[in-house]
């Protein structure tokens, strides 16, 4: 990949942040990602204001990734394949509008992106129910506080990483080992 090269950026919300961005950090094309909060009203909101529900804010995650390398919907099947899009304002036992499933899209063109591929999952009925995942305009990221970045990194022990994330993580490598980074090789 050449320092020239363009970057897209997709912003997603599927649940807890950390378990969407340990399996992001892997996909071979990505460049960067970086947990925050999108889609509320209140600005720079915290951690615990995101958690009390009143901000309106998802947990999500920024990916900046090469498209010559990997295209947004191949992106995009990555994140319908490792949460549960059919669950509104829920993950596991997560629960809450900032746990909800959405696309928060940047222009017109992944917005068609989105929808084409959300009617086209639906038609391929792969889950009991439809998928209720949001496909809303991008208003304003705010990256999370520096202890929620790259979290299952730095805390691969923790009980929730262990239970939650470590068999997430787990089974997108298994599904998709044609899209993981090779040991070594830059971004």
């Amino acid at each position: 990949m050449s320092g020239d090269a363009p970057s897209e950026i997709a912003t997603l919300a599927g649940g807890c942040f950390w378990c969407i961005e340990a399996v992001f950090r892997e996909v071979e094309g990505v460049q960067d990602v970086i947990s925050g909060y999108t889609g509320g009203t209140t600005s720079n909101p915290s951690y615990e204001d995101v958690c009390s529900g009143r901000t309106g804010h998802a947990e999500a995650v920024r990916v900046t990734f090469d498209p010559a390398v990997i295209s947004y919907r191949d992106i995009l099947e990555i994140f319908f394949s490792v949460h549960d899009p059919t669950t509104l304002n829920r993950q596991g036992a997560d629960v809450g509008t900032q746990y909800r499933s959405a696309i928060f899209y940047h222009d017109e063109e992944q917005k068609e992106v989105a929808l084409s591929l959300i009617a086209e999952l639906n038609d391929r009925q792969l889950w009991d129910r439809p998928i209720v995942t949001q496909v809303v305009p991008l208003d304003q990221f705010y990256p999370a506080e520096e202890y929620h970045r790259e979290y299952f990194s730095r805390n691969p022990n923790q009980g929730y990483c262990r239970a939650v994330i470590s068999p997430k993580v787990a089974s997108f490598r298994q599904r998709w080992a044609h899209r993981l980074k090779q040991p070594g090789k830059k971004p």
